[in-house]
């Protein structure tokens, strides 16, 4: 590694990614490695520090994942959070971790032995912590001493004597720890002593060098949706590879009302050339009876690979195919990187067909949606992209629960679009993550006109978050939930019903399917 840097060494924790996402906001680079990584890879790589991710399995258990205990030899300041502490205790001499009597899962208040530590500079002696473990340590390792605790961990943090080791049991990764980013913040530069030299100026001056020296002379096809993603995508290979990217944009059928003519626009303004492709026919056909949602996202990846496969055709050959794929995209789809659980597949990740007849570029597959955002401001890419919400590879076709229709993408189109105006309206939109509605296969009694209907239901869905690992659900007021209600119930035929998903992440994805 050329700058200073963090490896986390991922144990299967959905969480493993919004750490390196928190250490990347103190400015530090952060890289993500499975736990599995030789040790000698890591000294090669010559880390300021090491972080040991949770994880769902207990160190006691034959097979459970485990690293080679050489590695807290090497003088390298390690962070070991929830399994990894337990690790840490197992490993070494001395620790002994067992089953906890009852599981402790939620806030805990922490309380801070050592407020003169170096990891708990500037904290309380009184902290609320996010606990989620079901095994403790009874015994700590020789040589540690505990530095906090709570009711029901009384080794609920702890240090070696040198203060190379630490071993949080709460996780100082999610905002529900409050002062969590103070408790890494010490660790990353303090305990690490890591510069501040990970921004996204020097991100794209990476990544168009390394754009350029794998592309050479060949061509890049772009798939363009008028998301934040692949309008950065497209602005960014621009400034790479010139002439050489071809950028195509595809109507699968499955936009938001009015998005063509929107994504048009928009590309024309922002300069990039776009070939246009109406494939609707295509896409809703392969759809037709599918209902299962792994499956509709498996086909939807195909034919987007068939689409930009007959194109090529008609523009001459093209080596490479860029997509704006990321971190949270590939942590959801596959296991990558670690044991970490499949949630679900992303077109554009595990949807892709394995005789596909490109080579991918992807550039921002280690980054998050806001180091996007913040890339696509250094490329001057207008205000508007870059406020927009994010919008799902696969489109209307994983909110519509059950089978893909016209008809049915009519109606939600609609409901969408009035759901979208009302927040925009209220001047709520840029303060929320996403906002969706999904088209339910629920059919409920109602009243209309003196008459009783038998029609489908809408679910609106509303998130605030600041990287999509985790969301809550937006308080959207309730003057403003009874007119959207009332207008789609008015002007969409075949709804008389809405709802509000108040489900939060975890343990609700942010889209339904």
């Amino acid at each position: 590694m050329k700058r200073d840097a963090i490896v986390v060494l991922d144990f299967g924790s959905q969480y493993t990614q919004l750490i390196a996402r928190r250490i990347r906001e103190q400015r530090v680079y952060c890289e993500i490695q499975p736990y599995t990584l030789p040790l000698a890879d890591i000294e090669k790589m010559a880390p300021k520090g090491v972080i040991l991710s949770g994880g769902p399995a207990s160190v006691y258990e034959t097979d459970s994942p485990k690293i080679d205990a050489e590695l807290f030899k090497l003088g390298i300041p390690v962070l070991g959070i929830c399994y990894g502490m337990q690790l840490i205790a197992y490993l070494l001499e001395g620790g002994k971790v067992h089953p906890a009597s009852e599981r402790e899962y939620g806030n805990a208040q922490l309380q801070v032995n050592a407020t003169s530590e170096p990891l708990f500079d500037g904290l309380s002696s009184e902290v609320t912590a996010w606990m989620s473990h079901g095994d403790k340590i009874d015994k700590l390792p020789d040589d540690f001493h505990t530095i906090a605790q709570t009711q029901n961990s009384p080794i609920a943090a702890m240090v070696n004597a040198d203060g190379t080791l630490y071993g949080l049991q709460f996780h100082p990764e999610v905002e529900h720890t409050r002062d969590a980013d103070r408790i890494l913040h010490n660790f990353v530069r303090k305990i690490c002593g890591c510069e501040a030299t990970w921004t996204m100026d020097t991100f794209i001056t990476e990544a168009i060098a390394h754009i350029q020296a794998t592309v050479k002379d060949e061509r890049v096809l772009c798939a363009v949706s008028g998301g934040i993603d692949s309008m950065v995508l497209a602005t960014l290979l621009h400034k790479a590879i010139g002439d050489n990217l071809i950028s195509v944009f595809v109507d699968n059928g499955l936009l938001r009302q009015g998005e063509v003519e929107q994504v048009l626009s928009t590309c024309k303004t922002i300069g990039i050339n776009i070939e246009f492709v109406d494939a609707t026919d295509a896409f809703l056909n392969a759809l037709a009876g599918v209902v299962d949602p792994e499956q509709k996202r498996k086909i939807i990846g195909a034919q987007f690979i068939d689409t930009f496969r007959t194109k090529v055709k008609q523009l001459g050959a093209c080596r490479f195919l860029a997509q704006g794929t990321l971190y949270p995209d590939v942590i959801e789809s596959v296991s990558t990187k670690g044991p970490s659980a499949t949630i679900k597949t992303h077109h554009n990740v595990g949807g892709l067909p394995p005789d596909m007849p490109f080579e991918l570029i992807e550039p921002f597959r280690e980054l998050f949606k806001d180091e996007v955002r913040a890339v696509g401001a250094e490329l001057n890419v207008p205000p508007h992209v870059l406020g927009r919400h994010p919008f799902p590879g696969p489109g209307l076709a994983v909110r519509i629960i059950g089978e893909v229709t016209p008809e049915r993408l009519a109606v939600l189109r609609l409901a969408d679009a009035i759901f979208i105006d009302e927040i925009k309206d209220a001047g709520l939109y840029d303060d929320i993550w996403q906002a969706l509605a999904v088209l339910l296969p629920v059919k409920s009694v109602g009243v209309m006109g003196d008459e009783r209907t038998y029609e489908n239901a809408i679910a609106l869905r509303a998130v605030t978050s600041s990287d999509a690992m985790t969301a809550d659900w937006a308080r959207i007021p309730d003057n403003v939930l009874a007119r959207i209600s009332t207008r789609i119930i008015n002007e969409v035929q075949g709804i008389n019903r809405v709802v509000y998903d108040i489900s939060s992440k975890p343990p609700s994805t942010i889209e339904w399917e």
